[in-house]
């Protein structure tokens, strides 16, 4: 399968899955024997795969052996083990959909977010870029990003590599009528396969109301349309990834409870997840993903938010309030959402209306990151650096 490159200077990426470890290789450096002999090559190993990937990318041009190495397999899941472990987020970035004054995709160093008086966001150079096309993140998952052009046009992207992979159009019907309202991305590592599954909904067919669930794998490069969620669609528009599920919130009716629903990459079955013991309130709880664990978020009438981690996935037993959140006093912005992290100081990082926030619950205290050339934005999610590529 083809895979193009929103950069034509950028270099080939390989492959990767799951980490495993490196083989040793004789490691030639152009100071030769020297700085060879000064560094053992497992040592080189260990360096080289805890640097950003724009580094990487130029140094495999450093020698035959180096470029060999970065282009390993087992190096590509060392490098994304340790960008992805790492508790100081060195190599982990925000990316965000900002709306105004037109949709583009920005990025910024979620290290220098957390830790810095000011941090940058930079202008992505994503497929299909123009200020006359709206875009959605779909999901992030081991360094890939999937994003929504117009609604239609699907892309699984690489924003460290430059390299995309448009993928095959869903279905005729989008031209009549259908649309693809919810969505999610993840890896169904059973069978060594990227996933992106789109629920199309609407009018169609002499006026009659319709739904369908497709699901793309990027192994075979089609779409195939299941059957799935007959008892209602989920809630939620974008699902979130762990443990090889795909998860929304779904509520039937106003008076139904919430419920989280699940959808198997690798089995295509979908259940239901238990659901942490909050108390209901009039707005639905929201789902998000911190330290590779599932949360809730639960709003309590416009005081406070709790958040709950299941500590280990599909044990009921195992769910747990970290924190709870107040409510600034300040014209409310609508109950927080999708939250984003954790830093190592406790302190959490949650969308908060179109804007970002801070809580630390050590001292009680907000803040507002300050992030040059950025403004409102739809959606925020975090990805991790990596060399993982579409082939």
């Amino acid at each position: 399968m083809e895979t193009k490159s929103s950069d034509s200077k950028s270099p080939t990426s390989s492959d990767h899955h799951q980490p495993s470890r490196m083989t040793r290789r004789r490691i030639q450096t152009p100071a030769a024997s020297a700085a060879a002999a000064a560094f053992p090559e497992e040592l080189i190993e260990e360096i080289l795969s805890r640097l950003p990937v724009n580094s990487l990318l130029k140094f495999r041009s450093v020698s035959k052996s180096w470029r060999a190495l970065i282009s390993d397999k087992k190096f590509i899941s060392a490098h994304l083990n340790n960008s992805s472990r790492s508790t100081n987020f060195t190599l982990r970035r925000i990316i965000s959909t900002i709306i105004l004054p037109y949709y583009t995709l920005k990025h910024c160093s979620l290290h220098s977010l957390l830790s810095g008086p000011l941090t940058n966001a930079v202008d992505s150079d994503y497929p299909m870029k123009n200020p006359q096309n709206s875009v959605r993140i779909v999901g992030c998952c081991n360094g890939l990003v999937c994003i929504a052009v117009n609604g239609k046009h699907f892309f699984i992207w690489n924003p460290s590599t430059r390299k995309y992979k448009k993928l095959p159009n869903v279905d005729d019907f989008i031209e009549q009528g259908l649309f693809i309202t919810k969505y999610g991305f993840g890896f169904d590592e059973s069978n060594d396969d990227y996933k992106v599954v789109g629920i199309l909904s609407g009018f169609c067919n002499r006026d009659r109301y319709e739904t369908m669930v497709k699901v793309y794998s990027l192994r075979t490069d089609s779409w195939k349309r299941i059957e799935v969620f007959n008892d209602g669609l989920p809630f939620d528009d974008t699902a979130k990834f762990v443990s090889g599920k795909l998860h929304w919130g779904k509520r039937n009716g106003s008076n139904s409870k919430w419920d989280i629903v699940s959808f198997d990459l690798a089995s295509g079955v979908c259940g239901n997840v238990a659901r942490p013991s909050y108390v209901e309130t009039d707005f639905s709880p929201s789902l998000g993903v911190l330290g590779g664990c599932l949360c809730v978020l639960s709003n309590s009438r416009k005081s406070s938010v709790d958040v709950w981690v299941m500590k280990e996935y599909g044990v009921s037993e195992s769910w747990a309030k970290i924190v709870t959140v107040p409510y600034l006093d300040v014209p409310w912005e609508g109950p927080y959402s999708t939250p984003l992290c954790v830093g190592s100081n406790g302190e959490i990082l949650l969308m908060y209306g179109s804007n970002l926030m801070i809580y630390s619950p050590r001292d009680n205290r907000f803040r507002r990151p300050k992030i040059r050339n950025f403004g409102a934005f739809l959606e925020a999610d975090v990805y991790c650096e990596s060399l993982v590529s579409l082939v």
